[in-house]
């Protein structure tokens, strides 16, 4: 994304007065929500603020913690496997002639690939997907999409100020009681960062469309 896009996009976050992400009238996020839902077909995101926070709210949607193992997709990395073994869970390896079934797909996202996303995504078969969008260059970001309301649902209590907190704040009404974790993380995105996101996303299908003849997605 040019420096003149970026200025555009920062200085109307920033005038709108709603630069904490707990705010009730933030758009941001719901907005980058819409687009990532959008372009990877998938009807559930959670937006958190790295690659780690998502490997984590993914594991996390499908009741996989300490004491658990896991199948890690080919495209982990050193890091990803240290922290999975931080956070208690056991990475395995496919059984001898199984094919693998990792329990997340991870896509890493940079300027060069970005547009390439939605065909990325019809690829991918695990019951979660993890979009790492901090290769953009905004600031560490990242999504977890999936089809599974529980998953959803369990991924976003895992953060301070997920929808339940806020909807608890707002109502003052405890949201989903039942449904609180042991722990919660400070995984909550900016509106900031997923604003440049957004942008850089949406400025990617519109040059893939346009040498493809097809409606920007």
């Amino acid at each position: 994304m040019e420096q003149f896009d970026t200025a555009l996009v920062l200085s109307r976050v920033l005038t709108s007065g709603v630069v904490m992400s707990i705010e009730k009238n933030d758009r941001e996020l719901p907005a980058l929500e819409r687009l990532l839902t959008k372009r990877t077909r998938r009807s559930k995101a959670i937006l958190v603020n790295s690659r780690s926070a998502a490997v984590h709210a993914a594991l996390t949607g499908q009741d996989i913690g300490h004491g658990d193992t896991a199948e890690l997709p080919a495209a982990a990395t050193g890091r990803d496997r240290a922290f999975v073994d931080w956070v208690g869970v056991t990475a395995t390896a496919p059984a001898d002639g199984a094919a693998p079934a990792p329990a997340f797909d991870l896509i890493t996202l940079t300027p060069e690939n970005a547009a390439d996303l939605a065909s990325a995504a019809a690829d991918a078969t695990a019951p979660t997907l993890v979009v790492d969008l901090t290769g953009l260059g905004f600031g560490p970001a990242a999504a977890v999409l999936t089809d599974d309301a529980g998953v959803w649902t369990r991924g976003e209590r895992l953060k301070i100020f997920g929808a339940f907190d806020l909807r608890t704040m707002w109502t003052q009404e405890e949201a989903e009681p039942g449904l609180a974790p042991g722990v919660q993380f400070n995984y909550r995105l900016s509106p900031l960062v997923a604003a440049c996101a957004r942008m850089a996303l949406a400025q990617a299908g519109t040059r893939s469309a346009e040498k493809t003849g097809d409606t920007p997605r």
